[in-house]
Protein backbone atom coordinates (compact mmCIF):
# COMPACT_ATOMS: atom_id res chain seq x y z
CA UNK A 1 0.00 0.00 0.00
CA UNK A 2 1.13 3.55 -0.92
CA UNK A 3 1.62 6.12 1.27
CA UNK A 4 -0.44 8.96 1.02
CA UNK A 5 2.56 11.79 0.02
CA UNK A 6 3.28 9.05 -2.45
CA UNK A 7 -0.27 9.34 -4.14
CA UNK A 8 -0.35 13.03 -4.06
CA UNK A 9 2.98 13.02 -5.77
CA UNK A 10 2.19 10.49 -8.14
CA UNK A 11 -0.98 11.94 -8.72
CA UNK A 12 0.59 15.05 -9.53
CA UNK A 13 3.22 13.61 -12.26
CA UNK A 14 0.34 13.70 -15.10
CA UNK A 15 -1.57 16.80 -14.16
CA UNK A 16 2.00 18.87 -13.76
CA UNK A 17 3.32 17.32 -17.15
CA UNK A 18 0.16 18.05 -18.60
CA UNK A 19 -0.25 14.51 -19.61
CA UNK A 20 3.08 14.00 -21.65
CA UNK A 21 4.15 11.37 -18.91
CA UNK A 22 0.29 10.29 -17.58
CA UNK A 23 1.73 6.69 -17.64
CA UNK A 24 3.81 7.22 -14.67
CA UNK A 25 1.68 6.95 -12.03
CA UNK A 26 0.42 3.28 -13.69
CA UNK A 27 4.23 2.71 -14.17
CA UNK A 28 5.00 2.86 -10.30
CA UNK A 29 1.79 0.40 -9.01
CA UNK A 30 2.31 -1.90 -11.14
CA UNK A 31 6.28 -1.94 -10.86
CA UNK A 32 5.84 -2.03 -7.16
CA UNK A 33 2.25 -4.15 -6.76
CA UNK A 34 3.28 -6.63 -9.58
CA UNK A 35 -0.23 -7.99 -10.21
CA UNK A 36 -1.83 -8.41 -13.84
CA UNK A 37 -4.21 -5.46 -13.09
CA UNK A 38 -1.83 -2.65 -12.38
CA UNK A 39 0.55 -3.86 -15.45
CA UNK A 40 -3.27 -3.79 -17.61
CA UNK A 41 -4.01 -0.30 -16.39
CA UNK A 42 -0.34 0.60 -17.53
CA UNK A 43 -0.24 -0.63 -20.81
CA UNK A 44 -3.89 1.16 -21.20
CA UNK A 45 -2.18 4.39 -20.10
CA UNK A 46 0.75 3.87 -22.62
CA UNK A 47 -1.66 3.05 -25.21
CA UNK A 48 -3.33 6.03 -24.74
CA UNK A 49 -0.10 8.32 -24.37
CA UNK A 50 0.65 7.22 -27.57
CA UNK A 51 -1.92 7.90 -29.52
CA UNK A 52 -2.10 11.23 -27.53
CA UNK A 53 1.44 12.23 -28.92
CA UNK A 54 0.26 10.58 -32.59
CA UNK A 55 -2.39 12.50 -32.35
CA UNK A 56 -0.94 15.84 -31.78
CA UNK A 57 1.56 15.40 -34.30
CA UNK A 58 -0.86 14.79 -36.94
CA UNK A 59 -3.13 17.65 -36.36
CA UNK A 60 -2.43 20.50 -38.00
CA UNK A 61 -1.67 23.83 -36.01
CA UNK A 62 -5.14 25.27 -36.87
CA UNK A 63 -7.49 23.38 -35.49
CA UNK A 64 -10.94 24.62 -34.93
CA UNK A 65 -14.57 22.57 -33.96
CA UNK A 66 -14.70 18.75 -33.14
CA UNK A 67 -11.24 18.50 -34.07
CA UNK A 68 -10.00 20.76 -31.11
CA UNK A 69 -12.80 18.83 -29.12
CA UNK A 70 -11.44 15.82 -29.67
CA UNK A 71 -8.00 16.84 -28.95
CA UNK A 72 -8.67 18.30 -25.70
CA UNK A 73 -11.30 15.75 -24.29
CA UNK A 74 -8.01 12.81 -25.04
CA UNK A 75 -5.57 15.11 -23.01
CA UNK A 76 -8.44 15.86 -20.22
CA UNK A 77 -9.36 11.95 -20.14
CA UNK A 78 -5.53 10.93 -20.36
CA UNK A 79 -4.57 13.37 -17.64
CA UNK A 80 -7.45 13.27 -15.50
CA UNK A 81 -7.63 9.29 -15.42
CA UNK A 82 -3.87 9.06 -14.78
CA UNK A 83 -4.11 11.53 -11.77
CA UNK A 84 -7.41 9.66 -10.58
CA UNK A 85 -5.56 5.88 -10.93
CA UNK A 86 -2.46 7.18 -9.12
CA UNK A 87 -4.36 8.82 -6.52
CA UNK A 88 -7.16 5.84 -5.13
CA UNK A 89 -5.51 2.72 -6.93
CA UNK A 90 -5.42 0.12 -4.23
CA UNK A 91 -7.83 1.45 -2.03
CA UNK A 92 -10.89 -0.15 -0.31
CA UNK A 93 -13.93 0.47 -1.33
CA UNK A 94 -15.65 -1.58 1.20
CA UNK A 95 -17.96 0.05 3.76
CA UNK A 96 -17.00 -1.42 7.41
CA UNK A 97 -19.46 -3.25 8.93
CA UNK A 98 -20.95 -2.15 11.98
CA UNK A 99 -22.82 -5.20 13.77
CA UNK A 100 -25.06 -8.01 13.40
CA UNK A 101 -28.30 -6.74 13.52
CA UNK A 102 -31.62 -7.92 12.08
CA UNK A 103 -30.04 -11.69 11.91
CA UNK A 104 -31.88 -14.37 13.89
Amino acid sequence: MLRATTRVLLAAVPVVTLGMLSFVPSLAIAARRRRAGDWAAFAGFAAANVAWVLWAALTPEETRGAEFAADLLLVLVTTLGAAAHGLLAGTSWRMPRTGTEGTA
